[in-house]
Order: structure tokens, then sequence, then C-alpha cells
């Protein structure tokens, strides 16, 4: 979710540390919540600090407001397959994973602050949160748009159009406003930024005609059209691919024992089943990193 950096650093990090690119082919599909087994990894479990070892848990920050990524399930607790990772990675370290909902803005200084341990929530890594966390890379997504079936929507020439977005996003403080200040600087229409607090309520105003389009994380804008295929359509390709993270304290020895644990996934196909349940597998890496966008 959430924040990107540069075109050019964006195109290096996953020319040099991501595998493949974001293809539309498989819209997510959400909704099956079955947990994929994983068990402890030792060469893992050896990594973790000694007080997040004694303690028995791992502790997750997550902002559950980002279907299918992360939701909410009928009891309230967080699930998405975002969620699925953070289990998972939990197992490989011997722990059980506490889940702690937050808005976005207050995970990584809850992590900073040492209340939570890592923050799993569609944490898009680049060098302005570097300085203040690590992030073992896990994912690449895209920005993608949707809009009513039979419209004709281009996300690079959207001068004079109301665009929707859940607020905080990268789509609402970076790529719209950049997008509507090239169209006041060519003399045409600003875009009008519809901004929302749920995500969910973004694709609405695209259903009911409210907005033009809405601007998404890739699996975020898949999944909604997925949901609401009668009335939306995706509105090109992805682009401005990025690495997600997972957010762990700045210089903190749990940054390695989760790269650890997440590489183990990857080896021994977890990974990608999780990715492949959810429909989401395009975003696979084949390597887990720490700080990809520094190494940009």
């Amino acid at each position: 979710m959430r924040i990107r950096y540069s075109m050019l650093a964006v195109a290096a990090v996953a020319a040099l540390v991501l595998s493949g690119c974001v293809d539309n082919s498989t819209a997510p599909k959400g909704g099956d919540t079955a947990s994929v087994a994983v068990g402890a990894d030792a060469a893992a479990v050896a990594l973790l600090p000694k007080a997040v070892k004694d303690s028995g848990k791992l502790i997750i920050g997550v902002d559950p407001t980002y279907p299918p990524n992360e939701t909410k399930d009928d009891a309230g607790n967080p699930t998405g397959w975002d969620v699925e990772i953070g289990n998972a990675i939990a197992a490989k370290l011997g722990l059980k994973a506490q889940w702690e909902v937050a808005s976005f803005d207050k995970i990584i200084p809850s992590i900073t602050g040492g209340t939570y341990d890592v923050g799993v929530s569609s944490f898009t890594d680049n060098v302005e949160r570097e300085k203040k966390v690590d992030f073992v890379n896990y994912y690449q997504a895209g920005v993608q748009w949707a809009q009513q079936i039979g419209k004709t929507v281009d996300p690079a020439n959207a001068c004079g159009l109301t665009v929707s977005v859940q607020a905080t996003t990268y789509e609402e403080t970076d790529e719209l406003p950049a997008k509507s200040k090239a169209c006041t600087d060519a003399g045409k229409a600003p875009i009008t930024i519809l901004k929302l607090e749920k995500q969910d309520e973004a694709t609405t105003a695209v259903v009911l005609g409210r907005a033009d389009a809405m601007s998404a994380d890739s699996p975020i804008t898949q999944y909604a059209v997925a949901q609401q295929k009668d009335k939306i359509e995706l509105a090109g390709p992805a682009f401005e691919v990025a690495p997600y993270g997972i957010a762990v304290n700045k210089g903190s020895k749990l940054a390695k024992a989760v790269q650890a644990a997440l590489q183990s996934m990857i080896d021994d196909g977890s990974y990608l089943e999780i990715l492949k349940k959810a429909g989401v597998e395009s975003g696979a890496i084949s390597k887990a990193t720490i700080n990809a966008a520094a190494e940009g």
C-alpha cells in the first residue's frame, strides 16, 4: 500500500532484485482463508533475538482495510493473503503470530517504539521509510486503475476526470497530485482526487459513477474488479512496479531472521502456495532481500 519512490528507482529495483512483472491475467480470488501448513525452520529460529524467541510470539501490526491483502473476517479478525504470509513467517520462526490492528500511519511508530515486532500491511519499501525501519522484501506490486465497463479511461491522460482513492495511499499522496500538476502545467483541467477512508468506498464510487476511475495497488484493483465484474473493469495494465516489505525496527537482528524464514518458505513452496491460493502469484519473488529500495 501506500507510498513508492521515483520511477527510476522502481525500474532499478525491479531489474536487480525482483523476478517477473505484474500480470493482469489472473484476478486475485480472496476469500480462501484456509491456512497453508508451515513448520519451524531451525536456521531461521537460530537468528531470532533472544527477547523475541523467549516471548514465544511475533507481534505484528496491520491495517486490515485493504482487501484482498489485508481485511477482516466475519469475526473481525485480520485475514487476507498478506496476513497468511505473516502467520507463516511466525510459524517458520517457531512463534505464534499476535496481530495488532492499527491505522496504517501508526504501525511504523509502534515498531520503532517497541510495541510491535514487525508490520505486515502492504508497505512499499522506499528510501525515506528505510531511514526509520528495515524492510524484508516479499512481493512486488504496481499501480492499476479501474473504470466503469464500457468507459475509456487512460491513466496517462486523465486531465479533468475524477479519480477515487483510499486516503494516505501512494495513489492519493503522490501519483494523482503529480498527474494533476502535469495537467495544469499543460493548461488542462486538473484531476479531481476523490479521497475516501476505505478502499471499498473508493471502489463503490466508481460503481455508482461518482468517480470516472479508481487507482490502487494492482492486487487491490484486480480484486475489486473481480468482485464487481459486471460493473467495472481494468483501465489498462499495471505500472510503477515496486517491492512490498515487512517492516522491522532499524538495525534489529530480527530482520535477518524474518528474511531466513521467508526464504525458507520460498524454497519449500509454501510462499507460492499462499499467493496462488489468493490469485496474486504474478507478484511473487524468488529471493528474499532486505531494503531493496536502497539497493536500487
